[in-house]
């Protein structure tokens, strides 16, 4: 748990009831575990599992399906802590699917749908922690994907292929993203995309699912996936909201998404902060601890203004998101998330930097704190979409894409 410094940001009763709860949870849950998780490139089930008890899987859930009924302010609060508290990005990420996986059903799902799964997704015995957006030829381009659901009587057919979905072994459902009219028939190419919920175990039982994991560096215990759709039929009622509008679907929510990811690299940039402190403090070179030299201080210090100047924006914007839509909002999401991944980074340079040799070393875990923070400058989002995005709507720049 990072405790450096003082917190500029305020909380309402809530947001820290949030963060003592979390905090509360987190600690049965210390650096070796995550260090163990990473190490052996296995999922943190325990924790999940632990979270999914107490309710938290289900926080942006209505409590008329079970949930919490919280908003995008305590979430944010939620996912900094997860992360500051030892498990870094991975430890927010292993979870970030199966809350924001339930929005689309929340607003655009069937009121039969909502009522069999919301409850379960809720209280943790369901999980929908994959979302099936990303293609070989179509990432940052999403309206570009090429996996296609026919119509055919009571069911659809889909074929295709995706590439980096995240938590599909440790997912009930698939939240799949596909084309049902081809993009050269659309007038726009945002329109004609729909979303489905695949049953993954059945899928992969039928053989109409294929998936083979993607080695990676960074956030290991977090799997992702390449997945190849053969002729898998799903029913007509597992179309999530309206058929041919689910890019717009899957777009609403996106900027409380980006806060909260924003809030996870804080989260992340604070444990790093913490840890650089801690070791400035306790190791001794030339009869002195190594915190008393500037080349030392400095670089923690300018990584902690970073990471507070980031978290004024990220939660500025959170406390009002619920209520305000559009540019402005846009604008402070994807600003939040450019600032949060570079101060998440810089903190986890200075941390590495200030362990010198042992900076390296696995059982220190500011390595893996850099892995992950380099990660943040390119998922969900590459740091420069970001940037396109304020250019564009907040500058008045010509569209670059």
């Amino acid at each position: 748990m990072a405790t450096v410094g003082t917190d500029t940001v305020a909380l309402s009763a809530q947001q820290q009831l949030v963060r003592e709860s979390i905090r509360d949870i987190c600690s049965e849950f210390d650096d070796e575990y995550w260090r163990e998780k990473d190490r052996a490139n296995e999922y943190p089930t325990e924790f999940v599992t632990k979270l999914g008890e107490h309710g938290w899987l289900g926080v942006l859930i209505p409590e008329e399906y079970g949930g919490a009924g919280m908003g995008t302010a305590e979430v944010v609060v939620m996912m900094e802590e997860l992360a500051a508290s030892g498990g870094g990005f991975a430890a927010a990420q292993a979870i970030h699917g199966g809350i924001y996986n339930s929005v689309p059903i929340v607003r655009y799902g069937s009121e039969e749908l909502k009522e069999r799964l919301l409850p379960g997704v809720a209280d943790g015995d369901v999980a929908i922690q994959s979302l099936g957006l990303t293609e070989p030829n179509a990432g940052s381009d999403s309206t570009s994907i090429e996996t296609f659901a026919e119509k055919d009587g009571e069911e659809y057919v889909i074929n295709g292929q995706k590439i980096w979905i995240s938590r599909v072994d440790a997912s009930d459902y698939l939240l799949l993203v596909a084309r049902t009219t081809p993009k050269s028939s659309v007038d726009k190419r945002t329109k004609g995309i729909s979303m489905f919920l695949v049953d993954v175990q059945e899928a992969l039982d039928d053989g109409t699912l294929t998936m083979n994991a993607i080695p990676k560096s960074a956030s290991n215990a977090v799997h992702a996936y390449e997945l190849w759709f053969d002729d898998l039929c799903v029913p007509a009622d597992s179309l999530v909201g309206e058929r041919g509008n689910g890019f717009y679907q899957l777009l609403d929510g996106l900027n409380e998404e980006r806060l909260v990811i924003a809030a996870e690299c804080l989260g992340l940039g604070e444990l790093a902060i913490q840890k650089g402190v801690d070791y400035a403090n306790e190791r001794t070179v030339f009869d002195r601890p190594i915190g008393k030299n500037q080349a030392i201080q400095h670089p923690l210090a300018k990584a902690y203004a970073e990471v507070q100047a980031a978290k004024q924006l990220t939660y500025n914007a959170a406390n009002v998101v619920d209520e305000e839509t559009g540019t402005a909002v846009g604008a402070q999401a994807n600003m939040a998330k450019y600032l949060a991944a570079e101060a998440a980074f810089a903190a986890a340079d200075a941390a590495v930097q200030t362990h010198g040799g042992f900076g390296v070393a696995r059982e220190y875990d500011v390595e893996r704190y850099f892995r992950e923070a380099r990660l943040t400058r390119l998922v969900p989002i590459t740091q420069e979409l970001a940037l396109n995005y304020v250019g564009e709507n907040v500058l008045g720049l010509p569209r670059s894409y």
